[in-house]
C-alpha cells in the first residue's frame, strides 16, 4: 500500500522539509509527497484513500481534516492528542492509536472496514444543519437572551402589538416541526391598520 502525502510546505518550515522530511520521503518507493491540494482534489484524494492517518503530537483543537476524511466515509486513524478522541468514534470512523506500530495495524484493517459506518458518523455530529442547530440553541439558552427577549415581548404587548407564529419549516429533508410563538422583536407584527389607512391603500 502506497504513502500519499498532500500538505503545504510553508517557507518557514522549508528548510526542515529539504533537511530532514524530504530525503526520508525519497528513500522509500511507496511513499509519495503530492503537494497542496484544493478542494476538489481533496475530495477525490480522501475518498479514495483506504484511510487518513493523523499521527499528530500537539493539543489539535479541532482538526478539520478528519471529518473531511469521514464525509467520504474514510476512515481516520489518529493518535489521541488534541480534539481526536472527541471526533474519532474507536473502531467506528476510525481508530485512535498509540504509536506507529498500532497505526500499521490500523491500516490493514482499513481493508476491511465499514465506510458507511464513517459517514453516518459525520451525518450524526458534523453536519453543517446540527452545527447551526446546537449555536442557536446556545445562544437561545443564554440567560441575557431568554431575559431580553422577555422584556421585548412584554413592552410589544402592553403597547398592544401581537406576536406572531412562525411557519411550520422542515430542516434538510426532516418532518416538518408544528407552528411555535416566536419572540424575536424583528418578526413581530405590527398593530393593525385602522379602515381608513387600509381605504387609502
Amino acid at each position: 500500500m502506497r504513502l500519499k502525502i498532500a500538505a503545504k510546505v510553508d517557507r518557514v518550515d522549508q528548510t526542515y522539509w529539504e533537511d530532514v522530511i524530504k530525503p526520508l520521503v525519497d528513500a522509500h518507493p511507496n511513499v509519495e509527497y503530492i503537494g497542496e491540494i484544493n478542494q476538489r482534489e481533496k475530495a477525490k484524494f480522501l475518498g479514495e484513500a483506504a484511510a487518513l492517518l493523523f499521527p499528530i503530537d500537539w493539543p489539535e483543537p479541532f482538526g478539520i481534516v478528519m471529518i473531511e476524511a469521514m464525509a467520504c466515509g474514510t476512515p481516520v486513524i489518529a493518535f489521541p492528542a488534541g480534539s481526536a478522541p472527541e471526533v474519532i468514534d474507536d473502531g467506528v470512523s476510525g481508530w485512535l492509536v498509540n504509536d506507529a506500530d498500532e497505526a500499521v495495524a490500523a491500516v490493514k484493517r482499513a481493508e476491511t472496514f465499514d465506510r458507511a459506518k464513517a459517514r453516518a458518523r459525520f451525518e450524526r455530529d458534523f453536519t453543517i444543519d446540527r452545527v447551526a442547530r446546537d449555536y442557536l440553541n446556545i445562544y437561545r439558552n443564554l440567560p441575557g437572551v431568554r431575559r431580553a427577549a422577555a422584556q421585548r415581548v412584554r413592552r410589544l404587548a402592553a403597547a398592544g402589538w401581537t406576536a406572531p407564529v412562525a411557519p411550520t419549516v422542515s430542516v434538510l429533508g426532516e418532518a416538518p416541526r408544528p407552528p411555535r410563538p416566536v419572540s424575536a422583536p424583528a418578526l413581530v407584527r405590527l398593530p393593525a391598520r385602522s379602515s381608513a389607512a387600509a381605504a387609502k391603500d
